[in-house]
């Protein structure tokens, strides 16, 4: 994992929750989080710097709303997420799936970026 830029409060907050969550969080779930504690502009650009510095990936659902889930062998614009990720309709989690998709491209062609998303119900909403 690449080294922080510049550890401010705010960043230590954003990645504190983002690891407490143990899921892809939306900057409005963040901003909840937080309490207050840090300001909704500031989220947003914390959460550009650590998607530009391979610390956070981005997931952007169908009504177009971006999630961002902690990365974990990423470096500048090179992410490693060829994976689909799960959104809950119930509680709306968003959780990156394990396994990765596989994918050919012609010679020459490179993977700037990945986003698939699988809506459904999780255990926990299922059981409810």
């Amino acid at each position: 994992m690449p080294p922080l830029r510049r550890n401010t409060p705010a960043l230590a907050a954003i990645l504190s929750e983002l690891q407490s969550a143990g899921c892809a969080l939306s900057h409005d779930m963040l901003e909840q989080r937080l309490n207050g504690t840090v300001s909704r502009a500031t989220i947003y650009r914390v959460l550009s710097r650590l998607h530009e510095d391979a610390r956070v990936h981005r997931v952007v659902t169908v009504d177009g709303v971006q999630f961002f889930a902690l990365c974990a062998d990423c470096a500048g614009e090179d992410h490693h997420h060829l994976h689909l990720h799960f959104r809950c309709l119930g509680c709306e989690r968003v959780e990156c799936l394990p396994q990765e998709v596989q994918t050919s491209l012609p010679e020459g062609y490179r993977i700037a970026g990945f986003n698939a998303t699988v809506s459904g119900y999780c255990a926990n909403c299922t059981a409810a």
